[in-house]
């Protein structure tokens, strides 16, 4: 008796079988969907949610830390506890020098400002800064250039201002080579610049005149101190690891105890970034196990239909057994059963956990920034071969149960 798996009567017959019971193998196949589309799901769109969250971050070098006033923690050289500690150019040139682990060292300034273009008038940030700042916080130029070194070493009257500023001063029309009025004074605009990170000094690039810092501190009368100081480690390593060569630098120029070791207020921006990846990584854990405890209650689902299927048919596995159809005849049979309903089932699943990931990725890409909610070709076959084989297993028992089945035995079962 021919029963081979390229036989079209053979498949014929499964699909009747498949179709007696129609709630319970759509109940069956139903959880083996469910299953697929859900580990398909979290294994593709775990990179997508991580994507989003690295948005924050987006254009901002995160291999970087901040240092921020802070106020004495223990009495030194006769400054009282709660002296406020206030960065300084001088810090930044030291630890420019000194601390060669740092591959850039920026000073910030910002003060809120007035800007107006002939009758146009908007509010905006005011930010000083130098040649070191774009390494670091990574604008976007839509159009012209941002500041550079001879701006600064210049002291140079020139600006770069934020999209929404340039919108609102000049609408449509290109700013470049104008004059702008600050507070009182004019800079050149020789650039347009934007950010994408929620990181920020201050306000957003977007929403700030950005001036060489030499300039702001002449034109503000800030001296040589800053609002704060921006730090990029060179990579591989971890910027925390260089805090205590930073106080050694700022106790060159400030008096802070050597126990003291909270005088400035220090931010590694890295630490932030890396507990993203941890957390994903958690994430990429739960979603194996959920995965794959969903898909497994399927699986179970296709070893009981099996079951079932054997003791309905085992008047039938009787018959063909006593007219002469093999063992391995009636085990082929009854597995092709399972493995037809997990692969038509897991195809499904992928398929709709496919149509789910490409919706949701439309929905969350910027102009900027395309979120991978995405099932690798190599993950997808991964998942439904893994399905195949669990299927095959859960059916397998049912199958050498069935035959075992003695024919005289089969005829009189009722």
């Amino acid at each position: 008796m021919k029963t081979s798996v390229f036989d079209i009567e053979n498949w014929k017959e499964i699909g009747a079988t498949l179709s007696r019971n129609k709630t319970r193998t759509f109940l069956t196949a139903f959880g083996i969907f469910w299953g697929t589309a859900m580990l398909a799901m979290l294994m593709g769109g775990a990179q997508g949610m991580k994507d989003i969250l690295a948005r924050n971050f987006d254009g901002f070098a995160t291999n970087t830390c901040l240092v921020f006033p802070g106020r004495l923690t223990v009495s030194y050289k006769g400054y009282n506890k709660g002296t406020v500690i206030t960065p300084t150019t001088i810090d930044a040139e030291l630890i420019r020098a000194n601390i060669p682990e740092f591959e850039a060292v920026s000073s910030v300034n910002t003060a809120s400002s007035t800007v107006s273009f002939h009758q146009k008038h908007t509010t905006a940030t005011l930010s000083g800064a130098d040649e070191y700042y774009s390494r670091i916080f990574l604008p976007i130029i839509y159009e012209g250039r941002f500041v550079n070194a001879a701006d600064s070493q210049l002291e140079r009257k020139i600006c770069v201002i934020g999209k929404r500023v340039a919108g609102d001063l000049f609408g449509w029309e290109s700013p470049l080579g104008k004059f702008v009025n600050v507070n009182g004074i004019y800079y050149r605009v020789v650039g347009v610049a934007g950010q994408t990170a929620e990181v920020q000094i201050g306000d957003k690039i977007d929403e700030s005149i950005i001036i060489p810092a030499t300039t702001m501190q002449k034109a503000i009368n800030y001296g040589n101190k800053v609002d704060g100081l921006m730090m990029l480690a060179r990579p591989g390593i971890s910027p925390s690891s260089l805090k205590d060569k930073i106080e050694r630098e700022m106790r060159k120029n400030h008096p802070i105890s050597p126990d003291d070791h909270n005088a400035f207020w220090f931010f590694d921006v890295s630490e932030k970034f890396q507990m993203v990846d941890n957390l994903f990584l958690g994430v990429n854990i739960l979603a194996f196990f959920v995965g794959f405890g969903s898909l497994l209650a399927g699986i179970i689902g296709v070893g009981n239909i099996m079951w079932v299927i054997v003791k309905e048919r085992t008047q039938e596995i009787g018959i063909r057994r006593a007219i002469g159809a093999k063992p391995a005849d009636i085990v082929t049979q009854i597995l092709s059963e399972g493995v037809v309903l997990t692969l038509i089932a897991g195809v499904s699943g992928i398929v709709f956990a496919t149509i789910a990931l490409y919706v949701a990725q439309t929905i969350t890409t910027t102009e900027v920034s395309v979120p991978h909610f995405q099932l690798s070709f190599s993950a997808a076959v991964e998942i439904l071969l893994t399905f195949s084989i669990l299927g095959t297993a859960a059916g397998l028992i049912p199958a050498l149960k069935a035959m075992k089945i003695k024919p005289v035995e089969a005829m009189n079962d009722k």
